[in-house]
C-alpha cells in the first residue's frame, strides 16, 4: 500500500475523511503542490478554501495527524 517514502496513492487508497494529511502532485509534469489539505467526501480542503485539484498521493502528517479542528 505505502511505498518507502511514505506517500500513498489517493486513487488507490483514499485518505481518512476529515483529517488533515500531507498532499502532493507527482506526476509526469514533476512533484508540485506539496501542502496539508482535509478531504471531505470527494473535495479537498486548505483550511476552509476549496482546492481545485485532487492530489494524487498523501501521507499521514509527521507525528500524527489531527482531527483539523
Amino acid at each position: 500500500m505505502q511505498a518507502l517514502s511514505g506517500w500513498i496513492n489517493s486513487y488507490d487508497f483514499p485518505s481518512p475523511d476529515g483529517e488533515i494529511v500531507e498532499t502532493k502532485i507527482d506526476d509526469t509534469k514533476g512533484c508540485r503542490n506539496v501542502q496539508l489539505l482535509k478531504r471531505q467526501g470527494r473535495s479537498w480542503f486548505d483550511g476552509e478554501m476549496y482546492v481545485y485539484y485532487t492530489p494524487t498521493h498523501w501521507r499521514p502528517i509527521a507525528g500524527g495527524t489531527t482531527d483539523g479542528k
